[in-house]
Formats: C-alpha cells, structure tokens, sequence
C-alpha cells in the first residue's frame, strides 16, 4: 500500500515502547513450580485464563487465585512477581520522544495489557521516568483489560478509529507483533512492523518526515 501523509499513530506496548521478555515470566513460573507454563502463555499463544484477564473479565485477585490452585504453596505476592517479571523497562529517551511526539500528531495506545502489569509499570513510570501514568503519554491509552477488547480482534482497532474520528489511510499503527500488524492491514492503516524496539525513532522518523 503507497503511504499516505501520517496524521495520528497509534503504538502497540510491549516490544514497542516498552521492553518485555516473556522468558522471564514463563522462567519464574517454573521456578514457582509450574513446568508447562510456557504451553499456556508466550509471545503467541495465551489460553483462556490470561484472555479473560486482560480483556477485564477477572479481577487482579480471582486472577491471582487461579494460578495459586496450580501452585497452593506460593503465596498471592509471589505469582505477582512471577508474572511481572515480564516486564523490562522503557528504552533510554523514549518516554521524551513520545512527549515530543504527542505535541506534533494525535498519539494512542493500543495494548494488551492488564490491572496488575499497568500498576506495575506505572511505578516504573513514576520513578524512573517522572510519568504518572501511561495514559499521560499519549492523547488517550485504550489498555485491553479497561477497553475489554484486544488485538488481533479488529472491533479493538475499529474502537479507536471510531471514536477518534480517525481516517485509517492516514493512521499509522505500529505493533511487534505480525498477527497484530495483519489486522491493522486489513482495516487500511498504514502499519510498522517494528522488529527491535531500539529501531523505533530510527523507523518511525523518515516516515513521518517524508510529506514535510
């Protein structure tokens, strides 16, 4: 698809704004003691449990009490470690680049995320980038678990475009992940695949400098 002038983008989190390892969740998870985890969730595949988790269907605590079951002598506290382990930390500069961003085009967030994963990198946030919330670093952050919509379901998408009043010819969409990026094809937006979340200011600047 030829490119259109870029008039809003929409980020994707994780390996994209923010740097996550889902080795480190499932390795945490077997040293909690279940051995199959990584069957149940990876960077392709998630069952129903963690589905329903981030679409807000569970609470952090009924959550947090079916894994227990699979491991009842591991406290709450440790499975929520288990499971945030996850989670990394923003790359070097990227947090003023998406300020700088947001005062130049209409930014979002479109993430499969969770209650107990935005607490956490929230106070990441809070601490280390003087952010806080990750709703304060884009025009608004449509967060899976509060939307009760997730990718690659394009009703998720469809929610922004709608609401934002947003051509898609001229919205760009930048995900990690290529089933992600396949639905945002097929509604019209422009998309970047982004494949190192290092590369983003490298890919994303000439795109949106190009019609300038």
């Amino acid at each position: 698809m030829k490119r259109r002038e870029i008039k809003a983008i929409i980020f994707d989190l994780g390996g994209v704004i923010l740097e996550v390892d889902y080795q480190r969740t499932i390795d945490a998870f077997v040293a909690l003691g279940i051995n199959d985890f990584d069957a149940h969730y990876n960077k392709s595949v998630q069952s129903g449990l963690f589905d329903k988790m981030e679409t807000g269907q569970l609470s952090n605590d009924a959550f947090l009490s079916e894994l227990q079951l699979l491991i009842p002598s591991v406290s709450k506290e440790q499975i929520a470690q288990a499971w945030n382990a996850i989670i990394m930390d923003f790359p070097a500069n990227r947090i003023s680049f998406l300020i700088e961003l947001k005062k130049q085009y209409p930014t979002f967030l479109l993430s499969n995320t969770n209650a107990i994963h935005l607490e956490y990198f929230n106070q990441i946030l809070k601490r280390k980038h003087q952010l806080n919330s990750i709703h304060d670093g884009f025009h608004k952050a449509y967060l899976s678990h509060e939307i009760r919509k997730r990718k690659p379901n394009t009703d998720a998408f469809q929610l922004i475009l709608d609401e934002q009043n947003l051509n898609p010819e001229t919205t760009l969409f930048i995900d990690d992940l290529p089933q992600h990026i396949a639905a945002a094809d097929a509604l019209g937006l422009q998309t970047l695949h982004l494949k190192s979340i290092h590369a983003l200011e490298q890919e994303l600047t000439p795109l949106l400098t190009k019609f300038n």
